[in-house]
């Protein structure tokens, strides 16, 4: 699944955690970040969110393309283990 917008905020992210957990729902575990330039602390919740939900249906998330953003809060969180 391609993230759409340049965002993941407080603003959208429940929209974008539907969207990403339909897509697995579906059986798609990849998640591109291509587009998103801005992140804050809600993708977080957001990719671990879709990362427990891979797992519950027996899948592994791959992530590309993740944002610097993304990157830098799942580390000052100490979350960025979970996120490799």
């Amino acid at each position: 699944m391609k993230v759409e917008g340049s965002a993941i905020t407080n603003a959208n992210a429940a929209a974008v955690l539907r969207s990403g957990l339909a897509a697995i729902e579906a059986g798609d575990f990849a998640i591109d970040f291509g587009t998103v330039t801005r992140c804050d602390t809600s993708a977080v919740a957001v990719v671990l969110a879709w990362k427990r939900a891979a797992a519950a249906r027996g899948g592994a998330l791959v992530l590309s393309s993740m944002p610097k953003d993304l990157s830098s809060l799942a580390q000052l969180y100490g979350v960025d283990q979970l996120l490799a």
